[in-house]
């Protein structure tokens, strides 16, 4: 869903910006702005979709700024094992570190704007998806040292 939002965005941003033309019987800026507006309402659903789904799930909400996260990192990847990080987790990681890195791409980046757009949507998931997994784990980390003091 947030991949979908990412190129509704820039696609709207880009019809905005060098359309001259009219698209479909709208004029640029109707058409520019109604997928910047989609993209936008897109990305709005699959953030209260995601609190929902924490909700329901009874899913701890990630603690932490994003300096914290960052901080924690090395920790988690240390960690892994004992915090329960799945394998597949840090193999799609790895898979989407390679896929940016690489210059093989699903839309090439030749075609202007649109060429990006795969690139930017696998950044923002994996750059959201370390997020979250950090702060998960930095809400573990303070209940097991929480309950380290109590016992002691």
């Amino acid at each position: 869903m947030i991949f979908l939002s990412v190129v509704l965005t820039l696609l709207g941003l880009s019809t905005l910006l060098w359309r001259d033309d009219e698209l479909l019987g709208l004029p640029p800026v109707a058409a520019g702005s109604g997928l910047v507006v989609l993209g936008v309402a897109a990305g709005v659903l699959w953030a209260v979709r995601r609190r929902r789904r924490w909700e329901r799930n009874g899913e701890p909400r990630p603690v932490g700024n994003v300096i914290d996260r960052a901080k924690a990192l090395p920790r988690l990847l240390r960690e892994r094992k004992a915090y329960g990080l799945p394998t597949t987790t840090m193999a799609t990681w790895a898979f989407a570190v390679l896929y940016l890195v690489s210059p093989v791409d699903l839309l090439p980046e030749l075609l202007p704007l649109i060429g990006v757009t795969d690139d930017a949507g696998v950044a923002v998931w994996l750059l959201t998806s370390v997020s979250t997994v950090t702060g998960q784990y930095l809400r573990w980390e303070r209940e097991r040292s929480g309950k380290a003091k109590k016992t002691r």
